[in-house]
């Protein structure tokens, strides 16, 4: 794959540690105010695929912004320019409702899955705002996926599962994100009321061609059976990974062998499909 394309993989959004952590400039704070308020800020969907019958399930919701000067800024710089300028709940509201008026018009055996950042399960009005999400946009929130990452939780995690269960209640599934990239809190798994895990990319790469990676993926696949929880493969790239992983028995694929992620109409006629 090129390398244009590596740098939109939605796996690949996670900049560095150091970009994470730089200052919004003035222009940019400023920019993104206009931006949210102009309904400027993009929600693409990347198709998720089962395993058992190769048909479109669900989608991720995925933030862009073509910034005036940057280009495309992926999700991860602009949740990380909205907290910094305070503007993560108009930023949450916004994309939220973006993605659940385009899920609501798509068949009701179609899933949603939207990411939930630190900020969002540090804030105890998020259930509150994906509830009005909802409401406002008719979406039934057993459509609804939540994937949040270990990154999320480090700093606070019973509260978290607190306001997770309380979302569960609701009818929201929650799916543990980027599963086997960080440092693998079994706690979590004691803790989260889980439907699913997502695996990181980086658990699928190898497995056509190294043992100990299949060996690995296998124990995973083994450990969330025992669990009940269902199990979604990130960044599948090529026919043999689509190959491996329904044959190790996931649910769910996810990855630019099925398609990179695209608009809104884009999807809808891929259902249509």
């Amino acid at each position: 794959m090129n390398r244009t394309a590596r740098l939109t993989h939605p796996m690949i959004e996670r900049r560095t540690s150091t970009d994470r952590r730089r200052r919004a400039a003035p222009d940019e704070v400023a920019s993104l105010a206009r931006a949210i308020a102009r309904g400027e800020i993009e929600v693409l969907f990347q198709p998720q695929y089962s395993c058992e019958n190769e048909a479109v399930v669900g989608a991720e919701a995925l933030v862009r912004w073509h910034h005036p000067e940057h280009g495309m800024l992926a999700g991860d710089r602009v949740f990380a320019l909205a907290q910094q300028a305070g503007l993560a709940p108009d930023l949450a509201r916004h994309a939220h409702g973006i993605a659940m008026q385009a899920a609501v018009r798509w068949p009701d055996d179609v899933r949603l899955s939207l990411n939930a950042t630190a900020v969002d399960l540090a804030d105890p009005d998020f259930p509150s705002l994906l509830q009005a999400c909802l409401a406002e946009s008719g979406l039934s929130p057993a459509r609804l996926t939540l994937e949040i990452t270990e990154q999320a939780l480090i700093d606070g995690l019973e509260s978290a599962a607190r306001m997770l269960c309380a979302l569960t209640d609701r009818g929201i599934a929650i799916a543990l994100d980027d599963f086997g990239a960080g440092f693998c809190n079994f706690r979590y798994l004691k803790v989260l009321p889980l439907a699913a895990l997502k695996l990181d990319r980086s658990m699928v790469e190898g497995i056509t061609t190294d043992r100990r990676d299949l060996a690995v993926f296998r124990a995973i696949m083994a450990m969330a059976r025992a669990l009940d929880l269902k199990v979604i493969a990130e960044g599948v790239e090529t026919a043999a990974q689509r190959a491996a992983v329904c044959r190790e028995g996931c649910d769910r694929w996810q990855g630019f062998l099925g398609a990179e992620p695209m608009s809104a109409d884009a999807f809808a006629s891929l259902l249509a499909r």
